[in-house]
């Protein structure tokens, strides 16, 4: 079980370790971090972008060679979800439609991915005052995924012209698909807010993600990997943290 939990911790790391290094070169911020933009002072984004993303990336690191990987993932997860309180919901300027919410709820599945990393993490004995608070914050956790697939899930119907495109041409019956997809995460995510077999339907949902990661995500990277800022690049690593996200709800033991 430890084996595989390491595994998981490592697609959730290294899919965010992959979006710090993307921000680098990139010299700004990718949307799921911060909306664009927006706050109107930050003008000189590239030197936040560096005093965001070089210790970001140093964090990720630690919790894949397991160096302080607990107190470190809370500290991500914190920060993370003061991005989306501060930034990214004072950001949206169209707040009724749905469609500018998705990298918000990205992000607050990222914070909440860093929580869970971090419960899954043996508790030392000794605990600095800011992670005793932080780790209050591990059960939200699964919350934040969740309610983030229900809203993804119901977008799939909503946008069901867009996400046609997204399936790649030698899969049939793309509308059938789509509906699927979106059945799929709001099923998933419903069982584990309600708790109606939360490790069964988290799990299958990181096999669903994962599958999307490979036949879906890797392929339109690689044919457009430049625009809109790398945002399909930034989706690949996006779909394997929010895979072994879900890997991790899956798991039958939580230590916290």
């Amino acid at each position: 079980m430890e084996n595989t939990t390491r595994v998981w911790r490592l697609f959730f790391a290294v899919g965010l370790f992959a979006i710090a290094i993307q921000e680098l070169i990139n010299k700004d911020f990718v949307f799921v971090m911060l909306p664009a933009g927006f706050p109107v002072w930050m003008t000189n984004r590239l030197i936040l972008d560096w005093i965001f993303s070089l210790p970001l990336a140093i964090a990720c690191i630690c919790i894949i060679l397991e160096i302080k990987a607990r107190p470190i993932s809370l500290i991500i997860g914190g920060v993370l979800l003061l991005l989306v309180v501060l930034f990214q919901i004072p950001g949206q300027h169209m707040p009724k439609e749905p469609a500018l919410w998705i990298n918000p709820m990205k992000e607050l599945v990222l914070s909440g991915g860093a929580f869970l990393v971090a419960g899954s993490l043996v508790r030392e004995n000794k605990v600095s005052q800011l992670e005793n608070f932080l780790e209050k914050l591990i059960p939200a956790g699964k919350y934040f995924f969740a309610i983030t697939m229900v809203v993804f899930g119901y977008t799939h119907f909503l946008y069901k012209d867009f996400v046609v495109t997204l399936i790649p041409n030698w899969i049939p019956f793309h509308l059938f698909w789509t509906y699927f997809a979106g059945v799929a995460l709001m099923a998933g995510g419903l069982a584990i807010i309600i708790n109606i077999q939360r490790h069964l339907a988290a799990s299958l949902l990181g096999i669903i993600i994962f599958i999307w990661f490979i036949i879906l995500h890797i392929p339109r990277a690689m044919t457009d990997p430049h625009s809109g800022n790398g945002n399909e690049i930034t989706s690949v690593f996006e779909a394997l943290s929010f895979s072994g996200i879900a890997f991790l709800i899956g798991r039958k033991k939580v230590k916290n």
